[in-house]
């Protein structure tokens, strides 16, 4: 499945770019896998990306929650969590 990724703020800085086209495998269904599988590419990716980390993605400019599906040739936002002041 081809994907547009973005990543933006803390993100973008720890992994050094703002965007990327990959096509995933098969097995990459849903926000969550895709998670998975970016993390799996070792430092800095493991690290940004984390289980245990808080991130807010979007699918096609809407937020969405880790168990949403892909879908062929959408765009996927990862963004830290927003904090008030």
């Amino acid at each position: 499945m081809k994907l547009e990724l973005r990543f933006f703020a803390s993100l973008r800085e720890g992994l050094g770019l703002s965007s990327e086209s990959i096509t995933a495998p098969v097995d990459v269904k849903t926000i969550a896998d895709l998670r998975a599988y970016l993390a799996q590419r070792g430092n800095p990716w493991a690290e940004v990306l984390a289980s245990s980390r808080i991130i807010r993605c979007a699918l096609n400019q809407e937020m969405v929650s880790d168990s949403t599906m892909l879908v062929e040739g959408a765009e996927v936002a990862f963004f830290p969590p927003v904090t008030g002041g």
